[in-house]
């Protein structure tokens, strides 16, 4: 089995020298793309810049942006010279982004205008009033005591912040030299990333992952699609999720591809991008391809290049897969399974496997980890088609929450498993299928929310007594949020103020799509909620199937 002891930028360097004029990185709307000799200078170029800011190893940069093309050169600038780069949602709102600011020490903050109803750029001011006066890069902030400097990612100004031109030009005082010191320092075990998912314990946590496990688990997911030099990958999906900063830049590098990228997902301009550029590959979740399939123009686009790619981020219906096969020519799409802290993906099916495999399975274990079900209550392993709880343990297990060494210990036991709380079975052959969730989170379209997070977050609003939340089933999304809300005396708040509320602080996808007034909650013997009774409850009201639904890659 191949394992890459390297370090990403070393990567780099190696695929650069290989396939040196070969696009790399393209896209299509803006008529813009770069060689893998291009995309080298322009990394190492902002790396200097970087450096000349003043950020060293173990430094840490949050990237709060689309999928813009400076996402990457700051992806592969920081990987360079051993600062830690942050991914914050971009549907974040201040609520979210101060307490990532906080919660991940943040020296640096690189943020683009705004990502639908909200400025960024509005929203840093008036989280950081000294911004303004600050000198740059003499920002003094009690709230974030760590945070020195706001990149702002354009050719724009704006007070207090430094601009991509800026940064290049600062790396013009730069000697190769020190960069490639710097780069010498480095080891393969640095973390590199680190990425927010929510669970069961309130706010995200902060996935701490290295260079070793992004690079490994990105080479054996593109081995899952026969990647090789030849192929162009189309990446709708979000550089800040896993999915596409591993599953789709990690496997199209470690694979020497092209990348073809789209800024924020719209069907149509996927759909241009893929004929434009002959993509072999496509990824989304199953609401991606399904709205694809049936925009009204599908039909004009030609899609014979595609081959394979990737679904996942929660079930995919039989008749999509049917769909993306026929219409879309992806006779060999994949199904992945995994989560974060495992880098993310654990299991995923092949280019060979049929259909029925890749709708009614996660495929098996990728190369150089173990996975094992286990009794959830005795942590017995389990045998073939017997239900347990799913972990695995390997070069792929994160090397922790950041700054959380408790809730680090809840989930990696004393030897070395990771406890995905989710339940599964495993057949003869070898395919796993997900079962249900041990752990109380919802999935909603491949976004992990927690719970407890909007609990705590509705306990702030006037009005309201308790919260309880849970998830709801969708048959666009999954599950959706629902709140069961007991008002206080002599409240009189509505459905509609409870979402207002919602809308204006926290992450769009987080603010419940369905409230439920009620006098109390349902209870076990010993006072515990029952969840499972809300989750009926709003299933009744709304006419709903109660099966519950299951993530394929949270």
């Amino acid at each position: 089995m191949i394992v890459i002891d390297k370090t990403i930028g070393a990567v780099f360097r190696e695929q650069a020298a290989q396939h040196g004029t070969q696009d790399f990185m393209i896209y299509p709307d803006r008529g813009l793309r770069f060689s893998w000799n291009e995309f080298e200078q322009r990394s190492e170029a902002l790396a200097k810049g970087l450096l000349q800011l003043g950020l060293r190893r173990g430094d840490h940069l949050g990237v709060w942006a689309r999928n813009v093309p400076d996402w990457l050169t700051l992806f592969f600038a920081t990987a360079q010279i051993g600062v830690v780069l942050i991914t914050v949602n971009t549907s974040y709102k201040s609520h979210e982004l101060a307490y990532v600011l906080k919660q991940s020490d943040m020296k640096a903050l690189a943020i683009v205008d705004g990502f639908r109803d909200v400025s960024y750029v509005d929203t840093v001011y008036a989280l950081i009033p000294e911004l303004r006066q600050c000198p740059r890069g003499m920002l003094v902030n009690s709230e974030f005591p760590h945070l020195k400097h706001v990149l702002f990612m354009g050719q724009e100004k704006h007070r207090g912040m430094y601009s991509m031109p800026e940064l290049f030009q600062m790396g013009d005082q730069c000697s190769d030299a020190f960069l490639r010191d710097v780069r010498d320092s480095l080891d393969c075990d640095d973390v590199v990333n680190i990425q927010y998912t929510s669970g069961t314990t309130g706010f995200p946590k902060g996935v701490m992952l290295t260079h070793r496990n992004i690079l490994n688990n990105g080479f054996h997911i593109g081995e899952r699609q026969q990647f090789t030099d030849a192929d162009r990958v189309c990446l709708p999906v979000p550089l800040f999720h896993c999915f596409g900063i591993v599953l789709g830049v990690m496997a199209t590098l470690t694979h020497g591809g092209t990348l073809v990228m789209v800024e924020t997902f719209d069907p149509l301009v996927t759909l241009a991008a893929v004929q434009k550029e002959k993509c072999t590959a496509l990824y989304g979740v199953p609401t991606m391809f399904n709205t694809e399939l049936n925009h009204p123009m599908f039909s004009m686009f030609d899609l014979s290049s595609l081959r394979t790619g990737i679904m996942a981020g929660s079930p995919c219906p039989i008749e999509i897969m049917k769909r993306v096969i026929k219409d879309m020519h992806c006779d060999q799409i994949t199904i992945a399974y995994g989560l974060t802290e495992a880098s993310p993906v654990i299991t995923q099916t092949s280019t060979e496997d049929s259909i029925e495999r890749r709708v009614s399975t996660v495929g098996r274990q990728l190369p150089g980890m173990e996975v094992k079900i286990v009794d959830p209550e005795t942590g017995e392993t389990l045998g073939t088609n017997q239900e347990g709880e799913l972990c695995c343990r390997g070069y792929n297990v994160m090397k922790g929450y950041y700054n959380m060494p408790e809730a680090t210990a809840t989930v990696i036991d004393a030897e070395g498993w990771l406890h995905s709380g989710d339940l599964a079975t495993v057949d003869e052959h070898g395919y796993y299928r997900i079962t249900g969730r041990s752990k109380d989170i919802i999935i909603r379209g491949g976004e992990n929310i927690s719970p407890r997070e909007i609990e705590e977050f509705l306990h702030t609003m006037p009005g309201i007594l308790d919260v309880q939340v849970a998830g709801v089933p969708d048959e666009r999304y999954g599950e959706v949020v629902a709140a069961f809300i007991i008002r206080k005396d002599g409240s009189d708040i509505t459905e509609a103020d409870v979402r207002d509320f919602s809308r204006t602080r926290i992450a769009r996808y987080k603010v419940p799509k369905y409230v439920f007034f009620i006098q109390e909650f349902p209870l076990t013997a010993n006072g515990k909620i029952q969840k499972y009774k809300l989750r009926e409850l709003a299933c009744r009201e709304l006419g709903l199937d109660v099966a519950g639904t299951i993530t394929a890659e949270g």
